[in-house]
């Protein structure tokens, strides 16, 4: 048995395997707050990319950023009831706003006149301050986001996937006509899916939510469901269109052209630091991280041979020299993001290290490299044993060409994975055996897309639930809508939706 870097496999124990990823990575670690994490700078380094060049795609269409407040007065969420029901069991509660010493302990004192949510979500203060805003025709559209942090209150919190607290944006907009929040709403979804396929090498499906999985209080929820490796589905995005619901609970009122008088239609969209998560778990293995090379804090890294004490200024100048030629170069549209590991430790424990944080250019340069004007290159993409040796010249040339090739190389491969486990399935037998693990002592990865038809109802969908766990992930554009029958109920179905076991 081969040995490898992460204890256990992802065949062994997916789970744990995951775990192990992001410690041997040093992107993240569990607070002293239960369902809390630390995002440590490697990890920060990666939200950091993916915020940047998110923002840059929100501008380009329009929209600005803002801040509102962390703390919601509960009676704005009671407002919207459907949207209270779907957050109530994860909501945290401020109630008092000091504490007084007693007995030797700090205890709450000075209750509130009116408890405040935490921030599950913004549409309700948003609409709040929207409602005042908003007086004429003339003052839409609305197009604002905001980056935050969010508190929900999680029981099984997982790093990156569920905890607690997590960072996101949240794009709220107000619009004169029902068709123009619809438009932004479909929008939005294909900037999530261009972000997730061109920047994190994940392929997905876009598509509408059941009415079971919609946000709550909203008319339609789209969303982008992407497949990580052990075949389950991750919700790497949604893109909401509220109608007037939120206006109405919020009296966003505007003069209409004819001088009368109508609500707002309003949208919410968002994604989170969950998609580190489905990055981490859709393209590593089991030596590490593997980074698309558009998100990662550094594309490429200069590791010095420095076992020559007498040689070690001459090698780390000529590494120097070597990463500025290389931040003169462009992937991507940008300068090349390089570093140098300077530290005086083995050659073999630092490679190691960075081929766990799944840096996707490796280059040594010693002493002989020096002499021959060549470098020793490894691509984190190949096996860990396989090394290069281009001329110096060759490699600045090549290195934007390389960077790019990694990330087309990511995505088909992700790509190709996703192909081969979505499955056309006619029969309920056929679907319990795809969703079933063959080994129930020790379950395997199993599973995956199953293409099926469904009659729309939430009972049956429902039943599916509880006997395998798995859900509709969404009704996916551009899919087969040729009609057929259910196979759990016989009815009639208009088309085939995705399903799968999901995080």
């Amino acid at each position: 048995m081969s040995k490898t870097a992460i204890v256990p496999t992802r065949a062994e124990n997916f789970p744990e395997w995951y775990q192990q990823v992001i410690k041997s990575a040093d992107l993240a670690e569990n607070s002293d707050v239960r369902g809390c994490m630390i995002i440590k700078p490697w990890g920060w380094g990666i939200w950091e990319n993916m915020q940047r060049q998110l923002d840059a795609m929100f501008k380009a269409t329009g929209h600005v950023n803002a801040y509102f407040p962390l703390f919601i007065p509960l009676s704005f969420l009671e407002k919207e009831a459907e949207h209270v029901e779907g957050f109530a069991k994860e909501c945290a509660v401020v109630t008092h706003h000091r504490l007084e010493a007693k007995d030797g302990k700090l205890v709450p004192a000075g209750e509130l006149n009116e408890p405040l949510v935490v921030r599950p979500t913004s549409e309700t203060i948003i609409g709040a301050a929207y409602a005042r805003w908003v007086r004429s025709y003339r003052d839409l559209p609305v197009l604002i986001n905001q980056w935050a942090n969010v508190v929900r209150w999680e029981m099984r919190p997982r790093l990156f996937l569920r905890t607690a607290e997590f960072l996101w944006q949240e794009g709220h907009t107000a619009h004169e006509t029902k068709e123009e929040a619809l438009e932004e709403t479909r929008k939005m979804l294909g900037v999530y899916e261009k972000f997730a396929r061109e920047h994190l090498a994940l392929p997905v499906f876009t598509g509408a939510k059941s009415e079971s999985e919609r946000f709550p209080g909203a008319v339609d929820t789209l969303c982008i469901e992407a497949m990580v490796q052990d075949r389950k589905a991750i919700q790497a995005g949604t893109s909401h269109f509220l109608g007037q619901n939120f206006s109405r609970a919020s009296g966003i009122e505007f003069a209409t052209r004819d001088g009368g008088r109508e609500f707002a239609w309003t949208t919410s969209w968002g994604v989170s630091t969950r998609l580190i998560g489905t990055l981490i778990m859709a393209h590593s293995d089991d030596d590490g991280l593997v980074l698309p090379p558009r998100v990662a804090p550094s594309q490429i890294v200069i590791l010095p041979v420095l076992t020559k004490p007498e040689l070690r200024e001459a090698v780390l100048r000529a590494a120097e020299e070597l990463a500025a030629e290389l931040r003169m170069q462009t992937a991507f549209g940008e300068s090349v993001r390089v570093e140098i590991d300077r530290r005086d430790i083995g050659g073999g424990t630092k490679n190691w290290e960075w081929i766990k944080k799944g840096v996707p250019l490796r280059v040594e340069i010693g002493p002989r490299d020096i002499e021959k004007g060549a470098v020793a290159l490894s691509r984190r993409d190949r096996s860990t044993k396989d090394k290069e040796f281009p001329t110096r010249t060759e490699f600045v040339a090549s290195a934007g060409a390389l960077l790019e090739s990694i990330q087309n190389g990511l995505l088909a491969r992700a790509t190709a994975f996703r192909d081969e486990h979505t499955k056309l399935i006619d029969s309920a037998d056929d679907f319990r055996a795809f969703f079933t693990p063959k080994n129930e002592a020790k379950p395997e990865i199993h599973g995956g897309f199953a293409l099926a038809h469904w009659d729309g109802t939430a009972e049956t969908e429902e039943k599916i639930k509880e006997e395998l766990k798995v859900t509709v992930r969404c009704i996916p554009d551009g899919g087969d809508d040729t009609p057929g029958v259910c196979p759990f109920s016989g009815r009639p179905s208009a088309r085939r939706v995705i399903f799968a076991k999901s995080y």
